[in-house]
């Protein structure tokens, strides 16, 4: 047996070992700088903001509905799917 050559490879695989070792910690670095930057998003809503919201956006949809309703007299095609019939 040849403890040089068997010496030398212990030693090739330990760098290999160091190096992926390296990496890991590397991208461990990395992802814990990235999860302790803060989120960039939407800002939470208090309940008196999604409140006025909630309002506001029943009132747009009351003044569609209306325009919708005057633009589409009752009588129209398109009861029937638009399609006249014969």
């Amino acid at each position: 047996m040849d403890v040089n050559k068997t010496l030398q490879q212990l030693y090739e695989e330990r760098k290999r070992l160091d190096m992926a070792i390296a990496g890991l910690e590397a991208r461990q670095r990395t992802l814990a700088k990235i999860a302790s930057t803060p989120r960039r998003g939407r800002k939470s809503m208090s309940e008196e903001e999604r409140r006025a919201v909630s309002l506001r956006m029943a009132k747009y949809w009351e003044a569609r509905k209306a325009a919708q309703s005057v633009a589409e007299p009752p009588d129209a095609p398109a009861a029937n799917g638009g399609k006249v019939s014969e």
